[in-house]
């Protein structure tokens, strides 16, 4: 019996090789999320064989430029900050299918990452998620936290409130009416 060699990304806990052939194979753009000691990253990732090519890329440092509080740019990395971040993405990207990848972070009902995915499908994008996962409305709202970061999730939501009324997608798939060759 011989001994396999790991890859080298595999044994730096950066790649899972399997996760990542069946995310190719999914064809669909995927959206990446990383929460690094400061942001969340969210990516929006097109792959033609085999090579990635970033679509759209953000930070949750982008809040600041919606109203978040500079004195509290340490919470950019919470759950508000998280769906806040997503929804500005939905904004910014064409309604279509997603897929997420959240590469090798360890992830937990009720999370951070999972507060990015609640943003996404709440502003409108297409993602197949199972909604038991995502953070309660409570903790979205960021009840949990101090009452200053709760004012400051009222001031963004108000600012992205327009934007998004408009750019809310139709459910309705469109149907021609009399199709047929005559």
């Amino acid at each position: 019996m011989s001994l396999r060699t790991l890859k080298r990304r595999r044994l730096e806990c950066k790649t899972d090789y399997k996760l990542r052939l069946g995310l190719l194979k999914s064809n669909f753009p995927r959206i990446v999320i990383r929460r690094t000691n400061k942001y969340f990253i969210v990516q929006v990732v097109e792959s033609n064989e085999a090579q990635d090519k970033i679509v759209f890329g953000i930070t949750s440092k982008e809040l600041l430029n919606y109203g978040w509080d500079k004195k509290s740019n340490g919470s950019l990395k919470s759950i508000p900050a998280g769906y806040l971040t997503g929804m500005i993405v939905a904004n910014k990207m064409k309604n279509g299918e997603y897929i997420v990848d959240l590469g090798m972070a360890k992830n937990h009902k009720g999370g951070r990452l999972f507060s990015v995915i609640a943003g996404l499908t709440d502003g409108g994008l297409n993602i197949h998620a199972n909604k038991d996962v995502f953070p309660s409305k409570e903790r979205i709202s960021g009840e949990h936290l101090k009452p200053e970061i709760v004012k400051l999730v009222n001031t963004v939501k108000e600012k992205l409130g327009g934007k998004f009324e408009d750019s809310k997608p139709v459910k309705k798939k469109s149907v021609k009416k009399g199709g047929g060759n005559k």
